[in-house]
């Protein structure tokens, strides 16, 4: 933007400096440097310009598949039903599973769900909310590292889940009772 100003208003600004000078008034010649440091300011800067781009590409360097969080490998991830055997009886666990990802927290991706592949879901949180995963990336396969544990969630945290998956305020409303569920900590995450 900066450059294609600057080509435009280049030529201008050398058939005007003649001009200044042979002014007699010095008024004449300070109003029509103002105005030339105006137009060439209002055209925007290189550094404005690069902020821009940079802005501009990493929108669109947000891919859906890949990994977040601490780098992982697949090497070591367990199905869901033995992740639930060996969760038995355990308040936590630090474990790899590869399961199915259910939904996403369409705010930031700062959740998701996964399938047990038992009727239940588990809520995947990433630690210290130090990473997020792509939106869109329900119905992927993912691997994720870090801890299980059950919960008591809270009724405003699980109306706050609620909200941010686009549930109706109906929906919403109806949530009135804390609950016990399964949840996830993850350090690391592979969306497939």
């Amino acid at each position: 933007m900066f450059l294609k100003c600057l080509n435009i208003i280049k030529p201008l600004v050398l058939k005007t400096i003649p001009t200044i000078f042979a002014f007699k008034s010095s008024t004449m010649k300070y109003i029509t440097i103002i105005l030339s440091a105006i137009i060439l300011t209002a055209c925007g800067s290189p550094a404005e310009e690069e902020n821009n781009e940079a802005t501009d590409s990493t929108a669109v360097a947000d891919p859906s598949t890949g990994n977040f969080g601490i780098e992982i490998t697949a090497d070591g991830a367990i199905a869901p039903s033995e992740f639930l055997a060996q969760l038995e009886g355990q308040q936590t666990m630090e474990t790899k599973l590869s399961a199915k990802v259910l939904e996403v927290c369409q705010n930031k991706g700062c959740w998701m769900t996964v399938d047990l592949e038992n009727g239940e879901e588990m809520r995947v949180t990433f630690k210290d909310y130090g990473f997020f995963v792509p939106m869109d990336c329900d119905g992927k396969q993912t691997i994720i590292q870090g801890v299980a544990f059950y919960d008591t969630v809270t009724v405003e945290t699980l109306q706050h889940y609620a909200t941010d998956a686009g549930e109706p305020q109906e929906v919403i409303d109806s949530i009135t009772e804390p609950e016990l569920q399964l949840g996830f900590e993850a350090t690391g995450v592979i969306i497939n």
